[in-house]
């Protein structure tokens, strides 16, 4: 499991990748969270946000490893553009709806992540999505 999870915006692979062996930093904006698998999360929320099952997903090769090895070093890795996209076009309850979803998708796995933890994961990774897309860039996450 991460200890430290940072999602940010940068304006494309290469550039996300610089952020491998000491996190996005202030330059590039950002958001911290604490210890959850984010590599298992951005495939549960496109499942429940974009459909298709989660095998499917893994199997198509999210997420797409940016930098780093996806073992016990640091990693970065890309949302897709089909969770940037659903992510974007989400309202309000439905955002809350899928936080509420996963949430309970992680206590069936026996991990506790608290419903109103992750509503505002969720939405605020659903913000940060937004104003990259804005901004003609992308969300990537770095995990340590």
């Amino acid at each position: 499991m991460s200890i430290i999870v940072k999602f940010f915006v940068a304006s494309d692979d290469t550039s996300a990748g610089l952020a491998l062996t000491t996190g996005p930093g202030r330059a590039l904006e950002s958001l911290s969270f604490g210890s959850f698998d984010p590599e298992e999360a951005v495939v549960e929320w496109e499942r429940l946000l974009a459909g298709g099952s989660f095998e499917e997903l893994v199997e198509a090769g999210e997420p797409r490893i940016v930098a780093g090895q996806d073992n016990d070093g640091c990693v970065v890795f890309a949302i897709s553009p089909r969770l940037t996209t659903a992510f974007a076009d989400a309202g309000h309850s439905r955002l809350r709806d899928v936080a509420a979803s996963w949430a309970q998708l992680r206590a069936e796995d026996g991990e506790v992540i608290d419903t109103e933890i992750a509503v505002g994961v969720v939405g605020d990774l659903a913000v940060l999505v937004s104003g990259a897309r804005r901004q003609n860039q992308s969300v990537y996450c770095w995990v340590a």
